[in-house]
């Protein structure tokens, strides 16, 4: 049977004030708390609320036909708390349907995977935590930042216990290959893989309102008759967006509200299912590895890193920050960790393309990329003084390193002490079940033990 697998992924960075070179030192506040206060509310106001508001709606109506996967970033997730707390109570109540999937992903939104794997980890562990701490719900499927993905990274992630990823079905990499197949990754077959169907999301999530596409305007039934004419050896069509897509990129005059919430009753009609990633996982069998030993993602055509790491200034911004990666990870400064977690988010490094994508890019504060990474640079000046300030560059190399390998040490053994624990644990577990089992006859045992030795008192005391 045929099934649609419907994923959204929620993210918003922290947004960068005005940093000039005479605030460093000085000044270690890097954000435009109005601004932020503000964007986010707009964006629940005008797309999220709305569009989980539509996802609740549809799981009710549809009795469970209908599911739905979402991602959502620790980062956002902290500020939906401060400034919208209601989209977390929509996603609460629609997680307590029963119907949708919450998948991990770096807690920042950030680059990490590119560059340390210990960041990465760490990353996607307090997302995980995040997850768990909000929604009671432990994620198996991981999806990127952005669907970025290679086959070292899938090789993480499944030794990371993970069951399977969300990634581009990029032409570059699939070739001849359909999207609409469950694969796997080629150095871990345990790790399965799900691919974007791009034209058939991008028709959703950026040309639905656009009056000059040659299919404008785009309704359910025929939407759903083109997956329903597609082979039928292929399973599953993979429709993965941002949630601001309705919204904000497809304003809610544009009734793309409606048009999301008429799908499940088309689809139904053609025999055509729901089901989150990992359902799908667990029912398909993969057909074949993916061999992506170069990074891909879902952004521009190129599919690639360039829209992080195109230019020298991307590439020096993001070399700079990452060279302290080890040393915030040994500190227990709060406001230093959460910096380098506002900092890693990809919308900075974006902010610096000079590509031209054809796809508009708000800046926001910034009037060019070389403004951002002026602005970016100066503001990471602060924070790398700050870091260094805790553990000196002249500790770099082998104090550092010894530093670092005593710590790792320290967390295998701290591993292995809990194993044991918890083997001793179950052992008591058994051994105090082995003892509730036969209690009567122990004390049967000790009758004839104390009747004999009464005897002996007696007859000693006659004597």
């Amino acid at each position: 049977m045929r099934t649609i697998c419907l994923f959204f992924e929620i993210h918003q960075p922290v947004l960068l004030k005005r940093y000039r070179f005479f605030d460093i030192g000085i000044n270690h506040y890097y954000y435009d708390d109005y601004a932020n206060a503000t964007h986010i509310g707009d964006v629940a106001e005008r797309s999220y609320i709305p569009a989980l508001n539509t996802l609740i709606d549809m799981v009710n109506e549809n009795k469970g036909a209908f599911k739905v996967a979402i991602s959502i970033s620790g980062i956002a997730c902290e500020q939906l708390e401060i400034h919208a707390p209601s989209v977390i109570e929509l996603l609460k109540k629609l997680n307590d349907t029963g119907c949708c999937e919450f998948l991990a992903e770096p807690y920042s939104h950030g680059l990490a995977a590119l560059t340390n794997e210990k960041v990465f980890k760490n990353q996607i562990g307090r997302q995980v935590e995040k997850m768990n701490a909000l929604f009671g719900v432990t994620p198996k499927v991981l999806v990127n930042t952005d669907m970025l993905y290679s086959d070292e990274i899938g090789a993480i992630a499944a030794d990371m216990g993970f069951k399977g990823m969300l990634t581009e079905g990029a032409k570059h990499v699939l070739g001849w290959k359909s999207p609409h197949y469950l694969y796997h990754c080629n150095l871990n077959p345990k790790l399965k893989l799900l691919l974007r169907d791009f034209k058939l999301s991008d028709d959703i999530s950026l040309r639905f309102s656009n009056t000059e596409w040659n299919e404008y305007p785009l309704f359910a039934d025929s939407f759903i008759k083109k997956i329903d004419e597609l082979p039928q050896e292929e399973q599953v069509i993979n429709l993965f967006m941002e949630l601001g897509a309705l919204g904000i990129a497809q304003p809610l005059s544009s009734n793309i509200l409606q048009f999301i919430k008429a799908l499940p009753a088309q689809a139904k009609e053609k025999g055509i299912t729901f089901s989150t990633p990992l359902e799908v996982m667990t029912k398909l069998k993969s057909v074949s590895q993916v061999d992506v030993p170069y990074p891909i993602t879902w952004i521009d055509e190129e599919r690639d890193t360039s829209c992080w790491l195109g230019n020298v200034m991307q590439r020096e911004a993001f070399n700079k920050l990452y060279e302290v990666a080890d040393r915030v990870l040994l500190c227990n400064d709060r406001r230093i960790k959460m910096d380098f977690d506002y900092l890693q988010s990809s919308t900075n490094f974006r902010d610096m393309t000079t590509k031209n994508s054809g796809v508009g890019i708000d800046r926001g504060i910034y009037d060019s990329p070389y403004d951002a990474f002026t602005n970016y640079m100066n503001i990471l000046g602060d924070f790398c003084k700050r870091v260094d300030s805790l553990y000196p560059t002249d500790i770099e190399n082998e104090e550092l390193n010894a530093l670092l390998t005593t710590i790792k040490n320290q967390d295998t053994e701290i591993e292995k002490l809990n194993k044991e624990l918890q083997k001793a644990k179950e052992k008591l577990e058994d051994d105090k079940a082995q003892k509730a089992k036969a209690p009567k006859k122990a004390v049967k045992a000790e009758k004839p033990a104390k009747k004999t030795a009464a005897k002996k008192a007696a007859k000693k005391s006659a004597e």
